[in-house]
């Protein structure tokens, strides 16, 4: 089978980072971030159109001027949780840190997940980008960037070993025999490392897809690293087409230099379509929402975020940028120092830099569902991407996409027409990885740990 596009969804409720109008659309109810039924619906739409999984970020800081979303949402798996029991074929991936969580507690939960879908769960591995969010968790400081990546190696490898602490053929179940379980088929762990010492085994056995599928976000050097090394999927950064081009080219690489498939890893890019009837009438919607979200206060307020939450309001706002780079290191660093490097060769002033952040989230995929269908095309030819994480302001905007862009990808064999398989990773086009106790297993961990701890 050629290759197809995978597409994700990823649903902002009241609304994400730059979207500042979007809660006072009156399409968009008030409470939709914290309503298991706006995220039903949105997956129950998901899953008609054949998309491949439902993406729920996460943080565990704000203040008050953090994006409408962020102020009020779900905790991830508990509401992924309960969409897997209204859905049947779309993945359910959410986001964990692994600076603020421990192994046990958070594989045992994934895989419950895992179990609860039928196989459909995805863990997005982050390392916290809020440096506020140490002091939710009684520390002082947030950890810095090697720390916290060799932290997030570290915490699959062990979550992954729990995962194995069942061979699939653990629980015979023989009422003649009265044998529940083969003892022999239980493994304990007996992790000892530089972050983490967890003996297991997890009380939970391995789902139809093996182990929930690993998503990285990652984009400086270690968050690249470490999406060769353990991920499956990634959410990557996209840019003009020639950064995305470039950033797939890279992470490929390095996947392979692993010894990995680089098919066995898929990048999806942010995408925010906006479609209409045609493309002029497109362009005038993407120019309304340019409006209806050029909030300087906010914008200046999420220009902090990538500096460790910091408050620039402070600073003379028509002086050059000020010189924070320091402030990045524990927080947002290569957002930052694009953002720095952007500032400097432009000569820009804090107002101007404020004041275009959201001309940087503008999107490549506008205009009548013909004309979206051929950029998505050209940017998937061009290797950018596996996959695109679609985020839309409405649930009409949604429907524009599914009903319009969707079927033009499918008539040219470019998107499923039905779904593969029942988990995500058949989906996907992952193989179930190999439970390290069998002697498929014992070879393949074998050599993935030399190549991991090398």
């Amino acid at each position: 089978m050629s290759r197809r596009i995978h597409l994700a969804l990823h649903p902002y409720g009241v609304g994400g980072p730059g979207q500042h109008g979007l809660w006072r659309d009156a399409r968009v109810a008030k409470n939709a971030s914290i309503d298991i039924n706006y995220y039903i619906a949105q997956a129950r739409a998901a899953e008609h159109a054949l998309f491949d999984a439902l993406f729920v970020v996460d943080s565990q800081f704000i203040n008050a001027t953090y994006p409408a979303h962020y102020l009020n949402r779900l905790e991830p798996l508990t509401l992924l949780s309960a969409v897997a029991t209204h859905t049947q074929h779309i993945g359910l991936v959410g986001t964990a840190s692994s600076t603020y969580n421990s192994p046990f507690n958070l594989a045992r939960r994934f895989a419950s997940l895992d179990h609860i879908s039928g196989g459909r769960a995805g863990w997005n591995v982050v390392t916290s980008f809020d440096t506020g969010t140490s002091r939710n968790f009684g520390f002082d400081e947030h950890l810095d960037y090697a720390t916290r990546y060799g932290r997030a190696l570290e915490f699959v490898q062990v979550a992954r070993g729990l995962w194995d602490s069942y061979e699939d053929d653990a629980f015979p179940a023989d009422v003649d025999r009265n044998v529940f379980l083969d003892p022999s088929k239980l493994h304990a762990l007996d992790h000892v490392g530089e972050h983490f010492k967890v003996a297991g085994p997890l009380n939970l056995s391995r789902s139809p897809q093996g182990q929930p599928v690993i998503f990285q976000a990652g984009v400086s050097e270690e968050g690249r690293d470490l999406a060769a090394r353990v991920a499956e999927g990634i959410y990557a950064p996209g840019g003009s087409l020639e950064q995305a081009h470039d950033y797939y080219t890279d992470i490929k690489r390095r996947t392979a230099s692993y010894g990995r498939d680089p098919e066995h890893i898929k990048i999806f890019i942010h995408g925010s379509p906006v479609v209409a009837a045609t493309d002029e009438a497109a362009r005038r919607r993407e120019r309304e929402i340019f409006e209806e979200d050029n909030d300087f206060d906010r914008n200046l307020a999420l220009l902090g975020r990538a500096f460790g939450a910091y408050d620039f309001s402070g600073h003379d706002l028509d002086a050059p940028f000020p010189d924070v780079a320091h402030l990045a290191e524990k927080g947002g660093r290569t957002g930052a120092a694009r953002i720095i490097e952007r500032a400097r060769a432009g000569n820009l002033t804090l107002r101007q830099v404020a004041n275009s952040a959201n001309e940087f989230r503008t999107s490549p995929f506008v205009g009548a569902p013909e004309t979206v269908a051929d950029t998505i095309e050209r940017w998937f030819r061009a290797d950018t991407f596996d996959g695109i994480n679609l985020a839309f302001r409405t649930t009409d905007e949604l429907a524009l996409f599914v009903d319009g862009v969707v079927p033009v990808l499918q008539k040219r064999g470019l998107f499923r027409t039905e779904y593969e398989a029942d988990t995500l990773r058949g989906n996907l086009g992952l193989p179930i990885p190999a439970n390290r106790h069998s002697a498929e297993g014992r070879l393949a961990g074998g050599l993935l740990d030399d190549l991991v701890t090398s």
